[in-house]
């Protein structure tokens, strides 16, 4: 065992693990409402290039955290010995994993049409999927202390930068911007869905390990909460993929619509 491995596995230390609302748990709610506050407050109106900035730190800190996520899961102690496995399930390509992929875009790419689709979809679906992990945590906290840190900072940027980007590009929130977000939603679907096919095909149905991307691939069974229980094992798959593709619509529509309301009668107030 080098050097290396054995400070791997030395990120590997344990903590009992976190229960929904405890200290742990409560710290990083305290951590994101600070963070949005501080950005409302004081970065409300910088300047394009510093908001670019501002999304490259947080998608650094993003990359950062989940290399050591990917390593940390695929190494293991054997005696003195390390064992390299990558596990499949936890691919990075997931519905939270977004900002990993679209993030350097909102950095880099010049305003237009697949910026502001970007932006949508990062300001509704995804945040969605950082406030279900903030109300409801308890299937992602394990014993591991910097798998519960990367979580929680990972979900935590997606509210945080969810929750941002709408109060920064308050001037062009209408129906139209969220409309747009579902283009990407689309495009990120499709992509998962392709990934789900070739890989299973090519390596899963080999190997014995899960590769479920956005958790709707057809030949897994789908581990989301109430799809999982009431939808995935009683009705066809076409039928479960529609109510998927609908219902995290929807759910975005309602996590789009409360700061859209209160966004649009502040600054309605402010005239």
């Amino acid at each position: 065992m080098n050097f290396f491995e054995k400070f791997l596995l030395s990120l590997k230390a344990t903590m009992p693990e976190p229960t929904n609302y405890g200290w742990f748990h409560l710290m990083f709610i305290a951590i994101a409402i600070t963070s949005i506050t501080l950005l409302c407050i004081f970065a409300l109106n910088v300047k394009e290039k510093t908001f670019r900035w501002i999304v490259f730190s947080g998608w650094l800190t993003i990359v950062i955290l989940e290399i050591y996520k990917q390593l940390v899961f695929s190494i293991n102690a054997n005696g003195d010995q390390a064992v390299w496995e990558f596990q499949w399930y936890a691919f990075p390509f997931q519905l939270c994993s977004s900002p990993l992929y679209l993030l350097p875009f909102i950095t880099f790419l010049k305003d237009g049409k697949v910026r502001d689709s970007i932006i949508a979809f990062l300001a509704t679906y995804s945040m969605f999927g950082g406030l279900v992990v903030f109300l409801y945590p308890n299937d992602v906290f394990v014993s591991t202390i910097g798998i519960n840190i990367q979580t929680m900072v990972h979900h935590g940027l997606q509210l945080v930068f969810g929750i941002y980007f709408l109060v920064y590009y308050r001037h062009k929130l209408n129906w139209l911007f969220f409309v747009k977000g579902i283009i990407t939603f689309a495009t990120m679907c499709a992509i998962a869905m392709t990934l789900n096919i070739v890989m299973y095909h090519c390596l899963m149905a080999h190997n014995g390990q899960t590769f479920n991307l956005f958790y709707f691939s057809p030949y897994y069974p789908c581990t989301l909460a109430v799809l999982s229980d009431f939808i995935w094992p009683n009705v066809p798959y076409v039928i479960f993929l529609l109510t998927y593709l609908i219902g995290f619509t929807l759910a975005a529509a309602i996590v789009y619509t409360i700061p859209y309301y209160i966004i649009k009668g502040v600054r309605k107030n402010a005239k």
